[in-house]
């Protein structure tokens, strides 16, 4: 059983980030943490510095978790829903999580074009998590 998490170093990402291990202990799932940074070849040493503080980060809160994990960090310039969507084929995952910016009321019209294709053409059941109000 294997549970895929898009991450990025913001509320959102750590709100998707600790439901998904929660998930992943609830269901004794491997969670799979995708970190995909659209750079491509314009990522510089100061962008692969501070994805990598950030990785280090949630390893630490994942081991003390005691939640079996692997990283795919992804830095190929393809839109993180595309990596997300490939990595949750390629593991055959239960579910993906994702997390949501809160949106004004006629953003709220709109989702997020990573966020819907995701929702959209995921084989698998996505949950959609929001960050806790500052």
């Amino acid at each position: 059983m294997a549970i895929v998490v898009g991450y990025i170093p913001t509320r959102e990402g750590r709100a998707a980030l600790h439901r998904a291990a929660a998930e992943a202990r609830m269901r004794e799932a491997t969670l799979i943490v995708v970190s995909s940074n659209r750079g491509g070849r314009d990522f510089d040493a100061v962008e692969a510095q501070h994805f990598e503080e950030a990785l280090r980060e949630i390893r630490g809160e994942l081991e003390a978790a005691g939640v079996r994990y692997e990283e795919r960090a992804l830095v190929r310039g393809s839109e993180p829903a595309d990596d997300l969507i490939a990595v949750a084929t390629e593991v055959d995952a239960d579910l993906i999580v994702i997390g949501l910016r809160r949106r004004s009321p006629v953003g709220k019209l709109l989702l997020g074009s990573n966020a819907q294709r995701i929702l959209l053409e995921a084989l698998c059941p996505v949950l959609a998590v929001k960050a806790p109000s500052p």
